[in-house]
């Protein structure tokens, strides 16, 4: 039978936010970190050359449409560890974890052979020839990184749903700086090393991944040796690799969904021109630096649900997801005054001054900056929503919304905004802005409407006192 613990007294308003900020702090400083990877690509490869950015901005995209559908199952992880631990069930953490890995380890062999052709699929994208190529180059080296990404994200969710927050961001730092390093001397041909331009930012992307690893699982086995997460790795546990497929599926789908409407603008963005694509690669980066903080308040959102959900506490549920909704309010703010009152300055940071097409570049990326100032408010609400249903492990519903408002309405208005209508960049980022909110609007009415009112019922029902 399941261990219920409750706490003594409920958590002020106060003692939500230091929790939020001690638990979620780490796990934004954590992705903030892990962006950097990729905005170090970004920066370094603007000062190589703007087709190496455009190529790069397109790689990455079409490297993350399938590593994200592939995260679903470490996603899943954490809040079922998190249920786990609130209601004392240790066994319970150990198998989800070892079957997330399972499961992740899988996808990655599914996922290769697209990663390693990638070239006739851009083709066929409409991509133009000389950039496809620069970027089937290098996913052919980086796409091997999606097998450690992908144990990470499971031993990332494992460790951050035990509240183990600091080595997530420690790690994540460390692959930060070692990428950056990695891509100062290869791209360049720095320290007398050959200058490899793509390929070698492509090299220095799969060796972070795997210095990642290597540094987190030895964490993992060294200061939690009760879980045991290697011991018997090879045998299968069938029942839980269900229950982690069950719930990281749709969570899969759901991150596709999304990551599948700005990979979606980006390939319209190359329609445009290569301008426009190097200056969507700018303001989505910038774009996705701020989406960062919204982002581990969501996973600090996932964790204390979750815990409470195996609690059953509804209030402790309720008053904590009404204040990392404010916290996430506050943080759209701020980007939001720094994207409308310095957008020439952001965007100039990623880009050699003696560029020709540097004018152009601003031109383009200045507007598309404003509407990222109009998006900051619904990304960061839809991403405190999902947190907050995964926490509750609600993937099913989530995922149909998902579905519809990133791919029903976003992409169709991107288009017809951007070529029918003839808006240009504009257009295509303003489909964004509604397929955002869309799901911001329906995945709120799904926690508050609907599911927070069944949190704890099962245990009131058996326990009438």
């Amino acid at each position: 039978m399941n261990k219920i613990i409750q706490p003594n007294s409920p958590m002020t308003i106060a003692g939500h936010t230091r929790a939020i900020a001690t638990l979620g702090l780490p796990l934004v400083g954590g992705h903030v970190a892990q962006f950097a990877i990729g905005l170090t690509d970004t920066v370094m490869l603007g000062w190589y050359g703007v087709e190496a950015l455009a190529a790069v901005t397109l790689a990455s995209t079409y490297f993350f449409v399938l590593f994200l559908f592939g995260s679903g199952f470490g996603f899943a992880v954490m809040p079922m560890v998190a249920a786990a631990a609130g209601s004392g069930e240790d066994r319970q953490i150990r198998r989800c974890t070892r079957m997330g890995l399972w499961l992740s380890l899988g996808y990655g062999v599914v996922a290769m052979p697209a990663l390693i052709f990638s070239r006739p699929i851009l083709d066929l994208l409409g991509q133009d020839p000389v950039i496809a190529e620069m970027a089937a180059d290098y996913l052919r080296v980086a796409g091997w990184g999606i097998f450690p990404a992908l144990l990470v994200m499971v031993l990332k969710s494992y460790l951050a749903a035990l509240e183990r927050t600091q080595i997530v961001l420690w790690v994540t730092l460390g692959a930060a700086l070692m990428n950056a390093l990695v891509n100062y001397i290869l791209i360049f041909g720095n320290f007398g090393a050959p200058e490899l331009g793509v390929r070698g930012a492509a090299i220095a992307s799969f060796s972070t991944q795997v210095v990642s690893f290597i540094a987190i699982i030895i964490y993992a086995l060294k200061v939690l040796p009760e879980h045991a997460l290697l011991k018997n790795f090879q045998r299968p546990d069938w029942e839980m690799l269900r229950e982690v497929f069950r719930l990281g599926i749709p969570i899969g789908l759901t991150t596709l969904s999304e990551v599948s409407l700005f990979a979606a603008s980006a390939m319209m963005m190359g329609w445009l021109g290569t301008v426009a694509l190097a200056a969507h690669g700018i303001a989505s980066s910038l774009a996705g630096l701020t989406f960062m903080v919204h982002l581990g308040l969501s996973n600090a959102s996932t964790i204390r649900a979750g815990n409470a959900f195996g609690r059953g506490d509804r209030e402790h549920m309720a008053r904590g997801a009404k204040v990392v909704t404010v916290m996430s309010l506050l943080m759209s703010v701020i980007a939001t005054v720094f994207f409308l009152a310095t957008p020439e300055l952001l965007m100039s940071l990623f880009m050699n001054g003696d560029d020709p097409q540097k004018p152009e570049i601003l031109a383009v990326g200045v507007g598309l900056l404003a509407m990222a100032a109009l998006f900051q408010l619904v990304d960061g609400l839809q991403a405190i929503a999902l947190g907050l249903l995964r926490g509750v492990q609600d993937t099913t519903v989530p995922m149909l919304i998902g579905v519809f408002s990133y791919w029903g309405v976003g992409i169709t208005a991107s288009y017809v905004l951007g070529f029918v209508l003839g808006f240009g960049g504009i257009g295509v980022w303003s489909g964004l802005v509604l397929g955002l909110g869309c799901a911001s609007v329906f995945l709120m009415l799904r926690f508050w409407g609907r599911v927070i009112g069944t949190v704890g019922v099962a245990k009131e029902n058996a326990d009438p006192r």
